[in-house]
Order: structure tokens, then sequence, then C-alpha cells
């Protein structure tokens, strides 16, 4: 399955994560395709790589006072990607007190809650946005007759330029507010530009995380975390079962024991 040093955030390219991708129907040869393109392209050690510059960037950020990366997308069908890249740069770089604190934000939906802070909050963030070209799915917006509304001025059109021109505005706006900006343009979400975009951010977390001097493969304190959980699990048994009115009871047998970590060679990551 998956080996015992390799963390959750780093397995969805392993059976793990391929086999409930088959199952949604989603081509995982497409999608190991495009990660292994991607690889080829970003193994590569040059001032042209990407994900290098990408690395680059933020760590530059970073030195000069930055403490959070908010990554944007103005397609919903990427919001699960926004959830792995908090969990990929959170748990491979927020170590040794140090670190960029990873958010994320779908836009335009977020923006009507995060607009003004991001505008005229403190100044502790930079925005990197995914630019996908071109949507899933584009609707024609049709003139509402009588114009109750008063927004027929954006009738005529697919809604995707005016999600385009709502990008390009905010970026403009928050450009002028102070606000880094970083640009990562996708043709589209297709498998293959998934996978390949996968790989991009993998490389750029690992070599992110060098720039730190740290560890981007490993999660110590969520180990920590996990530990803390198991005790407080094993001091239930002196304390009294609500549900049955009786003190629960705790086999010893079922924790793991001191000093192991992973048990049963399972992968709690």
């Amino acid at each position: 399955m998956v080996p015992d040093d390799v963390g959750g955030r780093y397995s969805v390219l392993s059976a793990v994560g391929l086999l409930p991708i088959a199952a949604a129907g989603i081509s995982i040869d497409d999608l190991m395709k495009g990660a292994a393109d991607s690889m080829e392209r970003f193994s590569v050690l040059s001032k042209d790589n990407d994900a290098y510059k990408y690395a680059a960037i933020r760590n530059i950020l970073y030195r000069k006072g930055k403490s959070v990366e908010i990554l944007e997308c103005y397609e919903p069908d990427f919001a699960l990607m926004n959830e792995w890249y908090k969990q990929l740069f959170g748990e491979s770089e927020g170590k040794d007190n140090k670190g960029l604190f990873p958010a994320s934000c779908i836009f335009s939906t977020d923006l009507h809650s995060m607009g003004q802070f991001i505008q005229e909050g403190s100044r502790t963030m930079f925005e990197t946005i995914v630019d996908v070209k071109k949507p899933a799915q584009d609707l024609f917006i049709d003139p509402l007759e009588g114009n109750f509304d008063g927004l027929n001025f954006l009738a005529n059109q697919n809604m995707s330029i005016v999600n385009r021109k709502a990008m390009e505005g905010t970026i403009l706006a928050h450009t002028d507010g102070g606000v880094p900006e970083v640009l990562i343009e996708v043709d589209d979400l297709t498998a293959y530009n998934v996978g390949y975009l996968i790989y991009f951010f993998w490389r750029a977390c690992a070599c992110s995380g060098y720039l730190l001097s740290v560890n981007p493969f490993n999660q110590p304190g969520v180990r920590a975390i996990k530990r803390i959980c198991l005790l407080c699990w094993a001091s239930r048994a002196t304390k009294p079962d609500r549900r049955a009115g009786s003190k629960a009871e705790v086999n010893k047998n079922d924790l793991p024991p001191q000093g192991v970590e992973n048990t049963g060679g399972l992968n709690y990551d």
C-alpha cells in the first residue's frame, strides 16, 4: 500500500489515492501521465524551472516578513485541491517555529468574506492565484426581461468572461493595496493537468522546505498530537462512562507501545 515513511499528503498518487480516483470514473492513466511529464520537466536543475521559481518567490516573501500565503482559484472545482495544498505545505513546512501559514479561498465566493481583509488588513500575506484558462463547464448569461436586478450589463456573454474580469480586477485592486501576487496558469482541470499540477506543487514544496532548513517529508508535530490523543483516550478508564453510568475500561493491548508511532505497518499520516 503506502510505505511507513510516506506521509498522506504525498500518497495521492499511490494505491491509496488512485483507487478512489478510479472508482470516481477519472482516468488514472491520464493523471499519472501528467505527473510523469511534470516530474520530467521540474526535476531539471535550471533557472527556468518554474517549481523552483515558485519556491524561491515564497522564500523571498517569507524573509521579507510575509507569514501567510493564500492560494486562490476562481473555479469551484478547485476547492478540494485547495484543501490538499493546505495539508501539503502546512505539514511539510510548519516546523521549528518556521514556515508560511497556508490559507485558501475560492473566489469570487470567498471574496465577499475575505476581500476586505486582503485589501486593507494587516500586510502579512501574499496571494498565489491558480488561473484555470478553460472551465469544465461554462454558462451563457441571457438578459432578464425588465432588467429588474440591474445586471443586464453582464448579459449576452459567457460566465467565464465575467469570472475572468472579476479575477483581473481583484488582482489589480489587491496589488494597489500592497499585496504581492503570484500567478500559476493551467489550461484546464483535466486529469492530466491535475496530475501535472500535483507534482509541480510537490517539487516546489520540497525545495521550499529545504530553503527553510526543515525536513519537508516528516510530520513530528502530527505524531505528537496523535500520541497525546491516545493518552487522553487511555485516561478515560478513570472517568465515568456517561452513557452506561459506569467506568469505561481500556485494554492496554489496544494502545501502541511506548515509543512506537506507527503500529501494524499502517500509515496514520
